[in-house]
């Protein structure tokens, strides 16, 4: 198969969907890699590593739509790139199309195959292709949130694990799963007071059991929410239905209660946010001030690391791209219940139910529009 790796143009989205080792891989596997002049060199991947590692460099993006079968991004599909996509072309990235229906539907138009990695699920809920970008972004969200604590960036000026004879900061979690626990843990690894909150029992019971005594766990809902936000100094917002819209837990009249200077950092803003007053920013200019209370809500999160993420995102999309290189997206599809899950639009077809009822799009299930494999 031909496989290309475009350079990310999303602002400020240093990361890319492949690494030389990934793409040498791929190429020892029998395929042909096309990857964009400097795609990897954000994450330190210069552009003749590519190419010892069997990969052709090409310049033009519009050249490696034509030529590619799979096309791969880190991001979503662009709206320059929307012209280049053509019927039965696969479309191998993040897509979050809850949050995006003008991408949603150019793929429709577009008649391609586009298979997210947020949405790939195995048999017992894991989510394999966001697991490793929501560890990096759990662990950012504390590192970032601390920052903006200081008086410099208009915080509080409260240091996250306090010093001996003053109390640490005060940190609420939203959410127990990856992103959630990450945060965690790099909260209670500082020395922060911290208190997650998630509204299933049995993750809070194994939490339990994993997380440090730092860690209090408690039962969520709306009025818990609403009194832990009265002495919370680090909001993080980590809630995610796959595929969906996240659900809006704090209201904007819920920062009333919140201190002067305290920081929100909604993790989930890729997914619509689940801050009434989130909307999505940038690096550049990754904060905004709502009612006193510190919002940062960057929707790449991952991309100011990108090395790293670069790195940890390859090791999981790797094998799944060489199951769709190797057998092509048909038989992977019908052979793999995961990887079936990931499928979101399918010639000219949505195939994720969440994405529809989201977006009041019509839907189908992937197995009425997939053909069989004989």
């Amino acid at each position: 198969m031909i496989i290309g790796i475009l350079k990310e143009i999303k602002a400020e989205e240093n990361r890319v969907a492949m690494t030389p080792g990934g793409v040498d891989a791929l190429v020892r596997q029998g395929h042909i890699l096309l990857v964009q002049t400097g795609a990897g060199v954000g994450s330190g991947f210069e552009d003749d590593e590519y190419r010892g590692a069997g990969a052709a460099l090409v310049a033009d993006p519009a050249e490696i739509y034509a030529r590619s079968e799979m096309v791969m991004h880190v991001k979503e599909i662009m709206p320059p790139e929307y012209a280049f996509l053509r019927p039965g072309q696969i479309v191998f990235t993040y897509l979050h199309l809850a949050a995006d229906e003008a991408q949603t539907r150019a793929l429709l138009a577009s008649g391609c195959v586009a298979i997210a990695y947020e949405t790939i699920q195995t048999d017992d809920h894991r989510l394999p292709l966001l697991q490793p970008m929501s560890e990096v972004a759990g662990r950012m969200a504390v590192q970032e949130g601390a920052k903006y604590l200081e008086m410099a960036e208009g915080g509080r000026g409260v240091l996250l694990g306090g010093v001996p004879g003053v109390e640490p900061a005060r940190v609420l979690i939203i959410g127990g799963g990856i992103v959630g626990t990450n945060a965690a843990k790099m909260a209670c690894g500082l020395g922060a007071d911290v208190t997650l909150v998630d509204a299933n029992l049995d993750r809070l019971r194994y939490l339990s059991d994993v997380m440090p005594a730092n860690c209090k766990l408690i039962m969520s809902n709306p009025l818990t929410i609403r009194e832990l936000l009265r002495h919370a100094d680090l909001v993080i917002g980590a809630v995610l239905i796959p595929g969906a819209k996240a659900p809006k837990l704090i209201t904007r009249e819920m920062l009333g209660v919140m201190k002067r200077g305290s920081v929100l950092v909604d993790v989930a803003i890729d997914q619509g946010g689940c801050f009434e007053t989130s909307h999505a920013t940038k690096h550049s200019d990754p904060v905004y001030v709502v009612d006193g209370v510190i919002h940062y809500c960057v929707g790449n999160m991952p991309g100011a690391v990108a090395r790293t993420s670069t790195l940890a995102l390859t090791n999981a999309t790797l094998p799944y791209a060489a199951t769709l290189a190797d057998k092509g997206w048909v038989r992977a599809v019908r052979e793999d219940e995961a990887l079936a899950r990931g499928l979101n639009v399918c010639n000219g077809v949505l195939t994720y139910l969440p994405v529809g009822e989201a977006l009041g799009l019509p839907s189908k299930p992937w197995e009425e529009v997939v053909p069989r494999v004989e």
